[in-house]
């Protein structure tokens, strides 16, 4: 029997469609500004054959190869800056002045030499090679000079021993520029000419691979004859330069030259004129001048000079061309007295950036800081008036039960005669401690804190300094005591709790609990600069330097920079040796405010290191002294305060400080009595924002003195009936991992019943947080003083610690 098919006559009806009806005008509006499907989901992609890209990918290896041709021909070149490279012997053994005559190669080309104090200088000039070498020296213990030459150094030529490659002087050394950031480098050998013939390759094999843990795959040239050091300049001239960015992105110069021309009111100030060649970026006469180690300077004019080292002597041709250069204001008056000397520049007073560091605070803004001491004395007038309260109670009534009378209550039918209840002692009481409370946090911490005596024994040094041992030794205990039992304090017996911990809160999560971060701000956040939204104003300071074309002194040219208002000390450090170097600031970089930067501690030092100790910043390329906090590097809205600088974890160091706009390395070194510095971190700067929450932590602990089940009497956290009270809505937790809260007061000496979401252990310790937010000090100081050299010492392994005591 055959199936039933159905013909084409078979009704077909409609599918249901679920939902509510949609006409066409509302398909319209709901798709309005949609694309189809098919034009939305197809790849507008062109698609190259195989030889189409192989040509391409030819293409972008020949642009970058163009690139850095270009910038090696530039470097040392007719139209751009000399090569500078900085000479570093990293070992005692090493002969300086050896080397640097073999490099004044009188054959090579013209040598041009310039002697200052202790830093040797000179030019090199070669027209067969088409480049142009300007060489420095610096030992590796005058720190200040390497660091400050590392920062403007083309390219820096590290000296090795033979058999030791280099000293403890010199691993310090390499530590700092590695932290600083290093530029381009060279290793040259001194002295393996001068073993034996077998013990030279011996001598070759054991230093490369000493040489590889911290500079790996990089030859080593040697500089022992004249040949040699032919064979090294040419190195120099070809090699790859490496960028540094925090240098690359603003104007810096060198000072061939210096003079000073003093003001007519006062001869300690005048007018500095530094010559030298413009590196980095465009030089502009309305920016600001920060000359390193002396501070932030306004600039007159800008001179143009003829070069005194030209790379062909007999042919100059003009640095620009005269329609391309930077036009001169038809204003300004040009008086040359030598001939060949142009101003470039000069300043605008209309544009040119102010020195204003500091924001001036107006009183009646209306911002959330502390009360000045006019409005505490006035709260204290007035608390004092009416503290005095006239009651009627019966005879022989303590205060304390007089306070618990109403007034207007029912009186007993014996006589009552009037009561007056002053509690001015009291209140005297409690403003001392609040006044103590507002002090400095240091004597906070040393309430917190039980050291024992240190035991004194024989020395057999009498060159050891006890003091200075004995505080090292109660540095090292208290460092001890944080780590067993961190944040916890002892409860003052002498003092009320809720006075003694008056400025702290209790928090339910530290995590996720709401901080309004301007809340209670300090009066120095008054004097401080704040970014809406700081990334966006760097990314946009930054797209400008790219993009926009800065008129003034282009990258190569000799110029003359007259700045203004400079102490005459600059001039002396300058005649004493020591090098002179100028970075043009980036709008709002001479403005305080609050810096964050991320460190770790150096493995070379172990002493310990307390917050709010001076320590010595080298940030960038500003150098200047201040007392930070430590604190946690998290991704919360809050952080905790660290009391010491640990060495197992990157910490955030926060500091007032001129702004600076990352990135930019940071070196934290502390100064000992004997005047060295000693390097404690390395990091690198993280943000410029004064919101950054500090949260110091106290921990309070009681022991469980009866317990039942999950109820249990707790003594010893505080020593008042009032305190309990005062602190019941805090939540409590145990080491164990128990949560609880206070139920009521038990007597008068502190006792309290205490309920918990588990059974409690009697070795178990019961413990309460406090939290404050903390601020840095205001101790920021441009002056750092010069440290002294360093000595070598055969038995420290990377600071020479025994040299240094």
């Amino acid at each position: 029997m055959a199936a039933h098919r159905p013909g084409p006559l078979k009704q077909q009806n409609k599918a249901h469609k679920g939902g509510r009806h949609r006409g066409r005008g509302s398909a319209q509006r709901d798709g309005k500004g949609r694309l189809a499907l098919k034009t939305l989901s197809k790849k507008v992609r062109k698609e190259l054959s195989r030889v189409d890209q192989r040509h391409r990918a030819s293409q972008l290896r020949k642009q970058k190869k163009e690139a850095v041709l270009a910038e090696k021909r530039q470097l040392g070149g007719k139209d751009g800056p000399p090569h500078q490279v900085l000479v570093v012997p990293l070992h005692s053994r090493i002969s300086l002045p050896e080397a640097m005559r073999l490099l004044q190669d009188r054959d090579t080309g013209t040598v041009h030499l310039n002697e200052s104090g202790n830093t040797q200088s000179f030019m090199l000039l070669c027209p067969r090679l088409k480049h142009r070498w300007f060489f420095t020296s610096a030992r590796p213990g005058d720190l200040h000079t390497v660091l400050d030459m590392g920062k403007v150094a083309d390219t820096i030529l590290f000296l090795l021993d033979p058999l030791e490659g280099w000293d403890s002087t010199g691993d310090y050394c390499l530590s700092c520029l590695f932290a600083q950031g290093l530029p381009t480098y060279t290793l040259a050998v001194q002295g393996i000419s001068g073993l034996p013939l077998k013990k030279q390759i011996d001598a070759r094999k054991k230093l490369s691979k000493a040489v590889e843990k911290r500079f790996p795959d990089d030859k080593l040239l040697l500089l022992d004859t004249q040949q040699e050091a032919g064979m090294l300049l040419r190195q120099l001239a070809n090699q790859k330069q490496q960028h540094l960015a925090f240098r690359d992105r603003r104007a810096y110069l060198f000072a061939h030259a210096v003079d000073f021309v003093p003001s007519e009111e006062n001869n300690l100030v005048g007018t500095l004129k530094i010559s030298g060649y413009v590196r980095g970026q465009t030089v502009n006469v309305n920016r600001l001048l920060h000359i390193v180690g002396h501070g932030d300077f306004q600039m007159k004019q800008i001179d143009a000079p003829g070069d005194p080292f030209p790379l062909n002597p007999r042919g100059i041709k003009p640095q620009k061309d005269p329609d391309m250069a930077m036009e001169i204001c038809a204003t300004d008056t040009v008086d040359d007295t030598e001939e060949g000397l142009k101003v470039l520049m000069r300043a605008d007073p209309d544009r040119q950036e102010s020195l204003q560091a500091e924001v001036i605070p107006d009183p009646m803004e209306g911002e959330q800081t502390w009360p000045t001491e006019e409005e505490l004395s006035e709260a204290k007038d007035f608390l004092k008036e009416s503290s005095k309260v006239v009651k009627k109670v019966p005879k022989g009534t303590s205060s304390y039960q007089a306070e618990w009378i109403l007034d207007g209550g029912s009186q007993s039918g014996r006589e009552g005669d009037e009561y007056e209840y002053d509690d001015m002692e009291r209140e005297d009481f409690m403003e001392e401690e609040s006044q103590d409370e507002s002090g400095e946090e240091e004597e906070e911490e040393c309430e917190t804190m039980t050291v024992g005596e240190s035991v004194h024994d024989d020395l057999y040094d009498e060159k050891v300094d006890e003091e200075a041992e004995a505080k090292m030794l109660e540095k090292y205990k208290q460092e001890r005591l944080e780590e067993m039992f961190p944040d916890e304090v002892d409860t003052p017996r002498d003092v009320a709790a809720r006075i003694r911990f008056q400025k702290y809160r209790g928090l339910k999560s530290f995590r996720t609990s709401p901080w309004d971060p301007k809340e209670n701000l300090p009066q120095d956040y008054a004097r401080i600069f704040q970014f809406q939204n700081f990334t966006n104003t760097r990314k946009s300071i930054f797209k400008e330097i790219e993009e926009k074309e800065v008129e003034g002194a282009e990258v190569g040219w000799y110029v003359t920079l007259h700045v203004s208002e400079v102490p005459v000390s600059v001039v002396e450090c300058f005649r004493q040796g020591a090098p002179l170097i100028a970075f043009s600031l980036l709008p709002h970089e001479q403005k305080m405010s609050v810096l964050n930067m991320v460190v770790r501690r150096n493995p070379g030092n172990t002493e310990p290191v307390k917050a709010k100790e001076e320590l010595i910043f080298h940030c960038g390329f500003r150098r200047f002294r201040a007392s930070p906090l430590f604190s946690q590097h998290t991704a919360a809205d809050k952080h905790k305060l660290q009391r010491f600088l640990t060495a197992d974890m990157a910490l955030v160091v926060t500091v007032y400080a001129p702004i600076t706009f990352p990135p930019a390395s940071v070196l934290l070194f502390k100064q000992k009595s004997n005047g060295m510095h000693s390097l404690i971190a390395t990091g690198h700067l993280m943000s410029v924002d004064p919101d950054r929450m500090v949260i110091k932590r106290v921990v309070l602990s009681g022991h469980p003195f009866k317990i039942f089940t999950k109820m249990a009497v707790v003594r010893y956290m505080f020593f008042n009936r009032e305190d309990v009270l005062w602190f019941k809505p805090v939540e409590l937790r145990t080491k164990w991992g128990r949560r609880g809260h206070i139920k009521e007061p038990l007597g008068t000496h502190g006792h309290m019943k205490c309920s918990f979401d588990g059974k409690l252990k009697s070795q178990d310790t019961v413990l309460m947080n406090l939290y404050k937010r903390v601020f840095p000090k205001w101790t920021y100081d441009p002056y750092v003083p010069e440290p002294v050299p360093w000595v070598n010492s055969e038995s420290s392994s990377v600071v020479p610690q025994e040299s240094m005591e």
